[in-house]
């Protein structure tokens, strides 16, 4: 239940943040956090990541109810087990997921507002939910190479006891 609980918490940060800017800000309204690095800006997406696959609203809707019911499916599978990093990342994901879902099946485009500038480069604005997904992926990308190590050990450990019977 406390992936759930994460989940339903990083959305209401997330549509609470989206709000807070729809309602306080006009589109293209610019807010500077930290001089020309950091900005709170108020900007729509009608596509996904870096702006890819524009005005494809209803592919969206389609893709993002079938990795819901999958990733709800696949935090039920793995709850019960000793590694939490896994349902806690999928927890991410999925809040990222239906913060995103949200937006695009209500308004047809996504609330983004986090803008970051390198230098002359700007990263693509971004949002609560985005950052959920990204932390999501790089958490499973962690476990897997964690769980990669431990099985190696187990293996390695096999291994040893198998050589010490030998003996």
């Amino acid at each position: 239940m406390i992936y759930y609980v994460i989940a339903l918490i990083v959305f209401l940060v997330d549509q609470g943040s989206k709000w807070l800017v729809k309602t306080n800000m006009d589109l293209g309204q610019e807010i500077s956090v930290i001089g020309d690095f950091f900005y709170i800006t108020s900007h729509r997406n009608r596509g996904a990541a870096f702006g890819i696959l524009q005005d494809q609203r209803w592919f969206f809707i389609v893709v993002t109810i079938i990795v819901v019911v999958a990733l709800v499916w696949y935090i039920q599978k793995i709850k019960s087990q000793p590694d939490k990093l896994l349902p806690l990342a999928l927890s991410l994901v999925l809040a990222g997921a239906i913060g995103n879902f949200l937006d695009r099946l209500l308004m047809g485009e996504v609330v983004d507002f986090f803008k970051f500038n390198f230098g002359s480069y700007t990263f693509p604005i971004f949002n609560v939910a985005d950052s959920a997904i990204v932390v999501g992926v790089a958490l499973i990308i962690l476990d897997t190479l964690l769980e990669s190590r431990r099985e190696k050990r187990r293996e390695e450990d096999q291994q040893v006891g198998q050589q010490e019977g030998k003996e």
